[in-house]
């Protein structure tokens, strides 16, 4: 047991102490349907007053990051941390302010040592594993928190057990095995990889890390959040582009900063942008129903690829505590995305961390960024994940001879 943090129940509220493996609430999720979203996410809950009254300090948040936020991590000791470059990703400011007057930046994820946002997830979960003993950890992915589990486990000595859908990229297939983690691929869909995980660790006992049914996979997420604020002198952004499939990200972004706000760093929330690629936007086109309808998706951007959205719940408490905002865009706006984020700023990100950079261009067309503001666009991973889905957008030209002659004749050709 933790005296540190708890668990609470985001439906009924009862608390549940920290320092246990516990997923779900056992009251509110136990009437849980397939195809519907769970109930019973948890939050992690910290004594924000005593984290203030222990520090001695004018800029408490200086504090907090020079002791890398542990007092705001379920842990007790940095040393289970992987000992990698997890975090710490730059957030590159695009070409000057633009000449609406507003300023654009974007937060490179794909940096992390697996090259995806996930790897905040990962790292914390399996050094909570590691603190506690556990060797084996499992999870269900579309191809990149599977990476990222069975990277970080490699890293820990740990085992990792990897379930996906067989229609993952083959690059992300790759990286998972070279980790040498269990790969197990599953005829269906994201949402039956998730359940045969779940069912796994039921019977086999290993440590289940399924973003929004492992409470810990938020608290890794939200670091991000610390960063920002940190990269932007100490300045809340007026928004944030974050692309969504579960939510699950999103519910981190904003925990992150809810804590800043709990604290008293803050006094403002940033406004938040679920974007969601057209094709499995099952989050937010449920934002406002009374029951829950989940459309089977078809889109480009695999990593937002979702059926039912397992942090849908926690999500939509979010957006409207906090006043978050939601935008859907189509493959094709995505795939122009990716083309003009590549040649414009030099960052190759993979269609679902592209799909937040056309939320934040549609905005931009739509002329609905105030003077002055300052906007964050979250790339969660890279191109290189999954290259097969922006070959329509490119031609790889045929072989020339090597003369300078057939040279000439190829540039004049092409241009």
């Amino acid at each position: 047991m933790s005296e540190k943090y708890y668990f609470e129940c985001i439906d009924c509220n009862v608390g549940y102490p920290g320092g246990n493996i516990i997923y779900l609430c056992p009251v509110c999720s136990k009437d849980n349907q397939p195809g519907a979203p769970p109930r019973g996410v948890l939050k992690t809950i910290y004594d924000y007053p005593g984290i203030s009254a222990k520090t001695h300090s004018d800029n408490l948040f200086q504090v907090l990051e020079q002791d890398d936020f542990m007092s705001l991590l379920p842990l007790t000791d940095r040393k289970y941390w992987p000992n990698m470059r997890i975090g710490g990703t730059p957030l590159y400011k695009m070409g000057g302010r633009t000449a609406d007057n507003f300023d654009v930046y974007l937060k490179d994820d794909s940096q992390n040592p697996t090259f995806s946002f996930k790897d905040r997830a990962s790292a914390l979960v399996s050094a909570w594993a590691r603190e506690n003993g556990i060797q084996t950890l499992v999870a269900a992915s579309t191809g990149n928190a599977g990476s990222s589990l069975a990277g970080i486990c490699a890293s820990q000595g740990q085992q990792a057990m990897i379930v996906v859908p067989a229609a993952a990229p083959l690059a992300k297939l790759t990286q998972i095995l070279m980790y040498g983690a269990t790969l197990i691929p599953v005829k269906g869909t994201y949402d039956d990889a998730f359940d045969l995980s779940v069912q796994i660790s039921e019977k086999y006992g290993y440590y289940n890390r399924n973003t929004a049914f492992n409470p810990l996979t938020i608290e890794g997420k939200k670091t991000v959040s610390f960063e920002i604020y940190s990269q932007l002198r100490q300045h809340v952004p007026d928004r944030i582009f974050i692309p969504v499939g579960d939510g699950v990200i999103y519910s981190g972004v904003c925990k992150g900063f809810e804590d800043l706000l709990k604290l008293g760093i803050i006094d403002r929330m940033p406004v938040l942008v679920a974007v969601q690629a057209e094709g499995s936007s099952n989050l937010i086109k449920n934002l406002e129903s009374k029951s829950f309808i989940s459309t089977p998706s078809n889109t480009i951007a695999d990593s937002i690829s979702v059926d039912v959205p397992r942090c849908f719940y926690m999500t939509a408490r979010y957006m409207n505590e906090y006043a978050g905002e939601a935008v859907s865009v189509s493959d094709k706006e995505i795939l122009a995305a990716s083309l003009l984020l590549s040649r414009s700023a030099g960052i190759f990100s993979e269609p679902a961390a592209v799909a937040a950079y056309a939320g934040m261009l549609k905005y931009r067309d739509l002329g609905l960024f105030p003077a002055g503001s300052k906007n964050v666009v979250l790339l969660t991973g890279s191109g290189l994940k999954d290259l097969s889905a922006v070959q329509s957008s490119i031609r790889i030209p045929a072989a020339v001879e090597p003369d300078i002659a057939a040279v000439e004749n190829f540039v004049n050709t092409r241009f």
